[in-house]
């Protein structure tokens, strides 16, 4: 059966877009097959969108990875689906997911709001093993010790400081710290260079995935962990691979709110 979806990009975070209801989810297996990039259509995420599961919401949505596991929020996906059902218009959306719901405005410019997550520092609800909460943690992996930040966004995530992403060791380290024993769901693994208390650098090694071009959550979990560590302002620049997101955190206990481009760039059908 052939399927129409849109194929969007936060970034050159990329994305198909999938109205799934009344149809069946696809494989692991058929996920992997769609995402390739030769063989396939090519994406690092299928968002796949059905009815709304609450009142006051305008969509429910699911994400799955190019491995084809489920991941439980996706900041770039979020803006790419307000403006899909929310065209131009200048209006507030309510897009629910297995976490909750998020609001999304939609501004003139086309540029899309999204009002992201209260942080969870708390180990066991990342999760994350540790003895107790702390800002900063150490781990072992590949020989050595490095200090990271653990957060969730609705997903897991930790950060480095680097002095120079450039030359971050991004996939090795990614790999082995995402895959670490003390992550028992796997995590996102951003690499931040802090450029002045208002600009960060930022390179993320997405789970399921690899490094991306743009990760919004994992711009989020790193705006929180530099102001955690008292070295960013409420409001911050993060430049990623595909482009700049602009992220607000106002402290402990308050939502991080996050904007951006939401690009549509073809439309198609496909076997599912």
């Amino acid at each position: 059966m052939r399927v129409p979806f849109t194929k969007m990009h936060g970034l050159g975070n990329d994305f198909i877009v999938i109205r799934g209801d009344g149809l069946a989810l696809p494989s692991a297996d058929r996920i992997r097959a769609l995402a390739d990039r030769r063989r396939g259509i090519g994406f690092d995420q299928l968002l796949w969108l059905e009815a709304p599961r609450q009142a006051g919401d305008d969509v429910y949505y699911r994400i799955f990875n190019t491995d084809g596991s489920e991941a439980e929020q996706c900041g770039n996906g979020a803006r790419c689906i307000a403006r899909l059902i929310g065209g131009h218009s200048q209006r507030e959306l309510h897009l629910g997911h297995a976490g909750g719901s998020v609001l999304a405005r939609i501004a003139a410019d086309g540029r899309v709001t999204v009002e992201m997550a209260v942080p969870e520092f708390c180990p066991t609800l990342i999760p994350f093993v540790a003895e107790q909460q702390q800002s900063a943690y150490t781990i072992e992996v590949a020989g050595e010790t490095v200090q990271i930040g653990v957060v969730s966004m609705g997903n897991p995530h930790a950060v480095l400081r680097v002095d120079d992403v450039a030359t971050a060791r991004v996939a090795q380290l990614g790999t082995l710290l995402g895959q670490h024993v003390r992550f028992p769901n796997r995590a996102n693994i951003g690499f931040m260079q802090v450029m002045a208390a208002n600009r960060i650098r930022l390179r993320v090694f997405e789970r399921g995935v690899g490094e991306t071009e743009a990760c919004g959550t994992g711009a989020c979990a790193a705006v929180v962990t530099g102001r955690s560590w008292s070295l960013l302002d409420p409001e911050v620049s993060v430049e990623l691979p595909g482009g700049m997101l602009q992220i607000r955190w106002d402290g402990p206990g308050q939502p991080v709110w996050m904007t951006g481009d939401a690009v549509t760039v073809f439309e198609g059908s496909t076997e599912l």
